[in-house]
């Protein structure tokens, strides 16, 4: 295993001794692990092998042969189908560890996910990744201004928009927050709350690939007001903490809905920042239909660190072959599923 981190945010990869994932494509093997056997996510994800402020993404043998590798994002609550951080992560790993070959000044190859293909330009030099841009998957508004009651908070409004998995995008401003190191908690108080209302009224489903039919995250949207083209955003993970770096599909689902508002054009160039004031580039390098749904096709880059090599096995004496969850750090949503 490689520990490696995007702008902040843990992305372990698994680079061997997995067993096999049953499924013809990424996809299969993502509802595979959700529907019928999500062991490897526990083992891998939950304590004392993991720790609940990192992901983990298992490096498997790709399934469209256009691509190089594939990956699944492994997290707290389940399986996702793509992650911005993530892939910058495994990206790096590839790269810096030869098994992807390295090509100075730029390496291209593309990633199988199960949310579709995703292209890789990594910027390289002295045997260094220095910076990976990914041509992400095509994003799409799925519903403006929807308004839902909140527990606590009386009505929101909010907007539910696909950039790689589906997310609700809440105004930080409207919903009083400021995205600031300070309101952490606040924000993860307060997005528990806006997500357990998504999960009751809102119903999605990606018109081209089943079974990708759920609003992973709640991301917290604000605007730098001396300098309108960096986003500020902070996604809320479970078990309940902020997303480290500015988040890549988030920010990708962002794009589609200031696309369609009209606020941003095609080749725009944008910063997104973190609620740790990391960065990542973003713009829309065109448009596109996905199930005759308009779409958007997000550039996204951002820089990858290694930061650590170990090892992780099961002793046949171990009492917890498949981890443990305690509501002290993992919060009562995932510390009551186990």
């Amino acid at each position: 295993m490689l520990d490696v981190h995007a702008e902040g945010e843990i992305g372990r990869v698994v680079t061997g001794g997995l067993p096999v994932i049953p499924g013809a494509s990424m996809l299969d093997k993502l509802r595979h692990i959700n529907e019928v056997d999500d062991s490897i996510r526990r083992f891998t994800v939950y304590e004392p092998r993991g720790t609940a402020h990192m992901t983990v993404n298992l490096l498997l043998p790709p399934s469209d042969p256009r691509a190089t590798a594939g990956f699944i994002v492994l997290q707290a609550d389940r399986a996702h189908a793509m992650s911005g951080s993530n892939a910058i992560c495994v990206a790096t790993a590839l790269l810096e560890t030869g098994m992807v070959p390295m090509t100075e000044p730029e390496t291209r190859f593309a990633l199988d996910t199960p949310a579709g293909l995703v292209g890789v330009t990594a910027s390289c030099r002295d045997g260094r990744c220095e910076r990976v841009t990914l041509a992400m998957v095509p994003s799409f508004v799925h519903e403006l201004d929807v308004a839902l009651e909140v527990e606590g908070l009386g009505r929101v409004r909010l907007d539910i928009a696909f950039g790689g998995v589906f997310y609700a995008l809440v105004d930080a401003r409207a919903a009083g927050l400021a995205i600031t190191r300070e309101n952490a908690r606040a924000l993860v108080e307060v997005a528990s709350r806006i997500k357990r209302a998504v999960n009751a009224g809102v119903r999605v489903e990606h018109p081209e690939r089943p079974g990708l039919d759920a609003v992973s995250y709640v991301m917290f949207c604000d605007r730098e007001r001396d300098d309108p083209a960096i986003l500020r955003g902070a996604t809320i993970v479970l078990p309940g903490r902020c997303d480290r770096s500015p988040c890549g599909t988030g920010t990708s689902a962002r794009l589609a809905v200031l696309h369609a508002r009209g606020e941003i054009s095609v080749g725009q160039r944008l910063r997104a920042r973190s609620i740790i004031d990391s960065e990542f580039g973003a713009r829309i390098t065109g448009t596109a239909k996905v199930g005759g749904v308009p779409a958007v096709l997000p550039e996204i880059s951002g820089r990858g660190w290694i930061f650590g090599v170990h090892q992780c096995g099961l002793d046949p004496s171990d009492p917890y072959p498949l981890g443990f969850t305690l509501s002290d750090m993992w919060g009562p949503d995932v510390a009551v599923t186990y």
